[in-house]
């Protein structure tokens, strides 16, 4: 298969000095499914010294840890320390927002350390009216574009100034992802919705650590790339740990009720974040692809030769002797799946996101099954994967939307009947 043969020619090659393999990703991209090659995925219930897990037990205190650390040595790195202190800021707080209907703070949260290196989050928040008396469960999820793209009022504070893109600061910006959040919709169901600009936490340039909140743990001045510990999507998803700090001190917000969510690479985040941090109720993963919930070794759409070379800082550098060696990688992202188990996690797919190969996000969900099946879960409960435009609502739910790459309100509709259902039902 040519475009497979290809990878690893190109894998051979120093892409630091040759981004001519940028000029070649038509040729390295297969989008057929009959020129998926064959592959047998490792079980996720196999531990390292070759047994094999028989009950949950195992499976939280064996073998677990062991697929975690994998991916912390192998993928997304280490998860940074706490800062030294941390507190909180209250910026504005309006309780006639949204026209009336919700209400809103923006909070910054603030990092320091004993060197005197400080960094900062600021948090978006929405609540229904009820969270004044009682707490609301939650969405919590990173944009792209800033805080004040997430919402029409036009009050909202601009977030995101680290990435250095003057376009993401412009009047013209904000409003622009409304649909991404739906915290009208979120509101009037019900729920509170939280966001953050991911470019606060690391902007996602390959020479971004510096203006990171890594940065305050190590010196990286000048430094790009890959790093042997650290990652950007292992701070992104470290960022929604500690915004999920604050909303255990929020009195709007249930912080026992939190799902975290994302879309693209922040759907790999959210996975990772989820994966990572027990607390997190429900885990949403929505065209989150290669990296995320697609399975690495069906070589359909995006691959590791391109995503850890257009994005190095995305992964750790061990996770570069996988490039055209997805056969050979220990894990696989059902493992990821996996990690969150018996949580419910939600997978959201589009028919046209070819990119993000939506069988082998099914697929995914799929294989983690037998890890739910330790806690008595059927997880999702089938290995067909449904038609377009029907949502499979499980332990491990999926739908595949009718469209391209991005979220919309039907993807959230989903997203809001399994947070009603885990939330409010049981």
């Amino acid at each position: 298969m040519q475009h497979i043969r290809l990878g690893k020619e190109l894998a051979q090659t120093d892409f630091g000095s040759d981004p001519s393999w940028r000029e070649r990703i038509d040729e390295l991209t297969n989008y057929d499914e009959a020129l998926v090659p064959d592959y047998e995925l490792p079980s996720p219930l196999l531990k390292a010294d070759g047994s094999k897990v028989r009950s949950a037990f195992d499976w939280v205190n064996f073998r677990r840890p062991e697929i975690l650390q994998l991916y912390k040595d192998e993928m997304y790195g280490q998860s940074p320390p706490l800062p030294d202190q941390v507190s909180y800021q209250l910026l504005s707080c309006r309780h006639d927002a949204l026209d009336n209907t919700a209400l809103r703070k923006e909070v910054r949260l603030h990092f320091r350390m004993r060197s005197g290196k400080a960094h900062y989050i600021d948090l978006l928040l929405y609540a229904p009216k009820s969270a004044a008396e009682k707490p609301a469960p939650a969405f919590l999820g990173l944009c792209f574009k800033g805080n004040h793209a997430c919402t029409d009022e036009k009050d909202v504070r601009m977030s995101g100034a680290r990435q250095k893109d003057p376009e993401l600061l412009q009047e013209e910006m904000r409003g622009t992802q409304v649909e991404r959040w739906h915290f009208r919709e979120l509101v009037k169901a019900g729920f509170a919705g939280v966001v953050a600009c991911y470019h606060d936490i690391f902007p996602d340039r390959a020479d971004g650590w510096q203006d990171s909140v890594l940065s305050l743990f190590e010196d990286l001045q000048g430094f790009r790339g890959s790093h042997q510990y650290y990652t950007a999507i292992g701070a992104w998803a470290w960022g929604l740990s500690r915004a999920l700090d604050y909303l255990h001190s929020d009195p709007w917000v249930d912080a026992s009720r939190v799902a975290v969510h994302g879309h693209s690479r922040l759907g790999k985040t959210s996975l990772w974040a989820g994966a990572s941090d027990p607390r997190f109720r429900i885990v949403i993963s929505n065209n989150s692809g290669c990296g995320g919930a697609a399975l690495a070794r069906r070589m359909l759409g995006e691959t590791n030769i391109v995503i850890a070379n257009a994005f190095p800082h995305w992964f750790v550098k061990p996770f570069r002797k996988y490039i055209a060696n997805e056969e050979n990688m220990p894990f696989e992202q059902n493992f990821l799946i996996a990690l969150c188990a018996p949580r419910p996690v939600a997978i959201g797919s589009a028919s046209e996101d070819l990119w993000a190969d939506p069988k082998g996000e099914f697929l995914s969900g799929a294989h983690a099954n037998e890890v739910y099946a330790l806690f008595g879960s059927e997880g999702s409960g089938t290995f067909t994967q449904p038609e377009p435009g029907k949502y499979h609502s499980a332990d491990i739910s999926y739908h595949l939307r009718q469209g391209k790459h991005d979220q919309t309100a039907f993807d959230w509709r989903h997203y809001v009947q399994i947070a009603e259902k885990y939330f409010f039902r049981s």
